[in-house]
């Protein structure tokens, strides 16, 4: 029935409607997800129209400022696509199947803060890619010491500038890539090492569910900071690529008791003990029975984890032994502030700011899939 009313409705809008994103969608009737379109799509065409010359100089430039202009293009065309295809879909009747498997998304998408979290999370995210179209200056350039340094917001300086006279604005927008790269891939090395050893340890048992354990014992105990602190003296220096290697081998402890724990329970039940009777090996049991019905603790702890990753390289680059400057960095940011945080308060106060948002976008998308993938709590 909803079907055949939504269909009509959509077939009537008016040619001209789509060619603007978002606004099919409102005529339609469907106000919320027309007017985010909408909202995102005026944005990204409001970017193209300011700074018009600063894309035709990105176009022309190197890899890091073309990529900044590919994603401009894919964003666009992206979210017209998503307005065609969302204006078009026919609502889904309560008692299809397909609208039962889509149960969770439906309970996430009823969890308003959830998805506030999760737009923030896009917009950080797709802020952080156009970082060299967005920011006004070159966030390592140096200017006028005497002249320009430790300014207040202003209109040529909308966050101010440092002791450095360098901008903050382009310094945070900049130091989004950082902590958010830092924050992706060391969870994406967690995570990955947490279930293999989680799921071996519980579906084994025995010896190597002990050996396991005790490795996860170790690690957990081992203080991460002194351990940071000693590569990077081993290597002289921190790199991107060693911050991240290290962080992501000593979080994965608690992925892999999560999974170990979901493990020891699936590994009894009845198509798992089918599947040994009919001779299936360890190995496609484990990955292919055993494995896929442990991601909802593990999609939980990605996400919950990657607002820990990155307060833990604000707190190392504020010990000045996470990213080096003249990188821009959140954490650096705060840590470059300090001293003249009565005088100068913008220069920490902004990138703090950010690393507090983020990381309660995060935390909130976390509970929201929490809440949803949860069958106890869905039911």
């Amino acid at each position: 029935m909803s079907s055949q009313t939504t269909a009509p409705r959509a077939q009537g809008v008016s040619r001209w409607a789509w060619l603007v994103p978002g606004l099919p969608q409102i005529l339609a009737g469907r106000w919320g997800g027309g007017a985010v379109t909408l909202l995102v799509w005026s944005a990204l065409a409001s970017l193209v129209v300011l700074r018009w010359g600063r894309v035709l100089d990105a176009a022309s430039g190197g890899w890091d400022e073309r990529f900044a202009v590919l994603t401009l293009v894919v964003a666009l065309a992206t979210v017209w696509g998503w307005s065609m295809r969302h204006a078009t879909a026919p609502s889904v009747d309560q008692g299809h199947p397909s609208e039962r498997r889509g149960r969770a998304l439906r309970a996430f998408m009823a969890n308003r803060v959830a998805v506030v979290g999760l737009w923030s999370i896009g917009g950080i995210c797709l802020i952080a890619l156009l970082a060299p179209i967005l920011a006004p200056h070159d966030p390592t350039l140096q200017g006028d010491l005497v002249g320009q340094s430790l300014l207040g917001p202003s209109g040529s300086n909308l966050l101010g500038t440092d002791r450095f006279a360098r901008d903050v604005l382009s310094r945070v927008l900049y130091g989004a890539r950082i902590s958010l790269g830092i924050g992706l891939f060391a969870v994406a090395i967690s995570v990955t090492l947490g279930t293999l050893i989680g799921a071996v340890a519980g579906f084994f048992g025995g010896w190597v569910d002990a050996v396991l354990m005790r490795l996860v014992d170790v690690v957990i105990a081992f203080p991460r900071l002194i351990l940071l602190i000693t590569v990077i003296a081993v290597f002289e220096g921190a790199s991107l690529i060693l911050i991240v290697t290290v962080i992501g081998l000593t979080q994965w402890p608690g992925t892999a008791r999560l999974v170990r724990g979901d493990v020891l329970s699936i590994r009894e039940r009845e198509y798992v003990l089918a599947a040994r009777a009919l001779g299936f090996s360890n190995r496609r049991i484990l990955f292919r029975h055993i494995l896929p019905n442990t991601l909802v603790p593990v999609i939980i702890a990605a996400t919950l984890g990657i607002g820990n990753v990155i307060v833990l390289e604000a707190g190392l680059s504020f010990l000045g032994i996470g990213v080096q400057p003249p990188t821009p960095s959140w954490g650096g940011m705060v840590a470059a502030g300090r001293q003249d945080l009565l005088g100068a308060w913008w220069i920490s106060t902004f990138p703090g700011l950010a690393i507090v948002f983020t990381v309660v976008c995060f935390n909130l998308v976390g509970d929201g899939l929490r809440d949803a993938l949860d069958p106890r709590l869905s039911s």
